[in-house]
């Protein structure tokens, strides 16, 4: 399992997360290039070890257990693999 990052992280981009994430699985970082275009924060799946550090930091909810993902936020699982496949 994974985590994937939903729809309140669109336009907040906190990056607490980024802060605790200890394989650096959580892009774009508030120094990379991308980061103001970028509408939210993405989980690399391929990366992330499932430690819930990413889900304990973030202050708007925004970070699930893929298992745990409300319906309507389905379409989050492909959004944040897709940011790692280039696409």
């Amino acid at each position: 399992m994974t985590y994937v990052i939903g729809e309140p992280c669109i336009g907040t981009k906190d990056a607490s997360c980024v802060e605790v994430c200890p394989v650096d699985c959580i892009h774009p970082t508030p120094d990379e290039p991308g980061f103001d275009d970028s509408p939210q924060l993405y989980v690399d799946p391929g990366e992330c070890i499932d430690c819930d550090s990413c889900f304990e930091a973030c202050p708007v909810n925004a970070i699930r257990p893929e298992a745990d993902l409300p319906p309507d936020w389905d379409k989050y699982i492909a959004l944040n693999a897709a940011h790692y496949a280039g696409g």
